[in-house]
């Protein structure tokens, strides 16, 4: 999938405006009692059935649309749900076709009451395409959400629902970048991944002052099915509350938890190969973890020339994201794709996970329209067939993690040649070291059967922290992984940067 396309198909809807009429309620379907409990009953229930492929059946004429024809079909603003009723939130719905033809049912849920929204072209502008014939219900695509973040009286898109179980999100000032995903199996197995989908979607309507919005999915694929429930709080952070129940139809030995994807095309620290105008491009640039023993690592992220598969083994983990770090726009120089307002997506498990991992994958690119990066939590044994597997986590959507650190971290890890070896130049900031003692710092630098020479620290004026240099020596061809962190004394005032360098 193209996945620049991805995006702007995904983000060209016209915004809604304040003077448009409401969404026409008489088209709903009969109304059915909704609580909680129903969807995870619903998946319960599935996973006992064989699985059954969505319905991807459309008209002539909105078969084989291509990009241009498909971005020129838009919903209507004024047919927003909620439109005009004074509520803090709205929602708008995508059409079925190109990349988005499995068909998804919506429902409005009110006075505990789930409600059909029923498909109806007249809610859509086609452009040159010719729309299906009024008594056809193809159902949706997927959906939006619109709430005031930036401003009081505009609603900003907050978040969208939209191609299998992919989801993302924005906090205020920020634009889109990375993604999350309801479920990831078999992701980077020789096998090939398989995809789950979200098929149908209950959105809970809000209250007159409320701050959060609830949304019920019903997840289904060949292996597993699945029932979430989302409370969404858009703000300077954007949060997400997932309660999830997944009901294997078969052991899933590579299940992914909070999964997410986003891009790194290059940075300081790899731009081989690379003729470009702009210093970085990438979405993310590392993924960060706290651990379950209080270790805060830092994993710069690459664009390998082979796929790369890290694993962080721990117990009970406190937090990971990948992470955009970089928020200087001098540091992407690009004014049309503003990487700098990407957000960071963190993961905030609720509740003891066990044991496992969080898995890194990392694929090769020569494009940044590209997904090219994966995170996820991996459990060490297989969810079990015929069993009910509940997590709940936290995701936050912003500009940095949801608690400050008492460490320095690293903002940035550059790469270069000199002779015979390879120099890394690590910059660090925090508050910690503003107050530190010149002569009680030291660099820590770990190799793994690599020999580590001339290794430096410094004050960076420029940044207000600290700089740590050292030279790899390059012996052989082999990977090497490495560790580094800022000493002060016996103690660290760092967080842990990790690295694998590739030849």
């Amino acid at each position: 999938m193209d996945r620049r396309r991805f995006l702007q198909v995904a983000a060209s809807l016209p915004l809604a405006s304040s003077s448009a009429s409401s969404f026409v309620s008489s088209v709903h379907a009969e109304s059915t009692p909704f609580d909680r409990s129903i969807v995870r009953q619903m998946a319960r229930d599935a996973a006992s059935k064989p699985f059954k492929a969505p319905d991807s059946r459309l008209p002539d004429n909105l078969k084989n649309l291509d990009y241009d024809r498909y971005r020129a079909i838009r919903f209507l603003p004024e047919r927003a749900l909620w439109r005009g009723e004074k509520l803090p939130f709205e929602a708008q719905f995508f059409h079925r076709g190109f990349f988005f033809a499995p068909r998804v049912d919506i429902y409005e849920v009110a006075n505990g009451q789930a409600t059909r929204i029923r498909y109806r072209s007249e809610y859509f502008s086609f452009g040159n395409t010719p729309p299906p014939s009024p008594e056809v219900d193809l159902g949706f695509a997927g959906f939006r959400l619109h709430a005031p973040i930036n401003r009081r009286d505009y609603y900003d898109e907050v978040c969208v629902f939209l191609g299998a179980s992919y989801f993302r999100a924005v906090a205020k000032g920020e634009i889109y970048g990375l993604s999350a995903r309801g479920l990831a199996i078999d992701t980077g197995e020789v096998k090939g991944e398989e995809f789950p989908l979200f098929k149908t979607f209950w959105i809970e309507k809000p209250t007159a002052n409320a701050n959060s919005i609830v949304v019920h999915a019903l997840l289904d694929s060949e292996s597993a099915t699945a029932a979430y429930r989302f409370t969404i709080r858009p703000g300077e952070s954007t949060a997400f509350d997932v309660e999830m129940a997944i009901y294997p139809r078969v052991n899933l030995d590579h299940a992914g938890l909070a999964p997410m994807t986003s891009m790194f095309f290059f940075g300081p620290n790899d731009r081989i190969d690379v003729d470009d105008f702009r210093p970085s491009v990438h979405d993310s640039d590392g993924l960060a973890i706290f651990n379950g023993k209080g270790e805060e690592l830092w994993r710069p992220l690459s664009n390998p020339r082979d796929l790369q598969m890290s694993s962080f083994s721990d117990l009970n983990p406190r937090g990971f994201g990948l992470m955009q770090r970089q928020k200087n726009f001098f540091a992407f120089q690009d004014i049309e794709s503003n990487f700098e307002k990407r957000p960071s997506l963190w993961v905030e498990p609720i509740g003891d996970w066990g044991e496992g991992s969080v898995q890194l994958i990392e694929i090769p690119t020569k494009e940044e329209i590209h997904d090219n990066i994966a995170a996820f939590w991996k459990p060490k044994s297989a969810l079990q067939a015929k069993g009910e597997h509940t997590y709940t986590y936290r995701l936050h959507w912003g500009p940095d993690t949801p608690k400050a650190t008492a460490l320095a971290r690293f903002s940035r890890t550059g790469v270069g040649k000199r002779g015979d070896t390879k120099i890394f130049v690590l910059d660090l900031i925090g508050e910690n070291l503003k107050s530190v003692d010149p002569n009680t710092i030291k660099g820590n630098v770990i190799a793994e059967k690599a020999e580590i020479r001339n290794v430096v620290t410094q004050p960076n004026p420029a940044t207000g922290g600290w700089r740590l240099s050292f030279e790899l020596a390059l012996k052989d061809k082999n990977p090497i992984e490495l560790r580094a962190s800022l000493m002060q004394g016996d103690d660290a005032i760092s967080e842990v940067w990790v690295y694998r360098w590739t030849p």
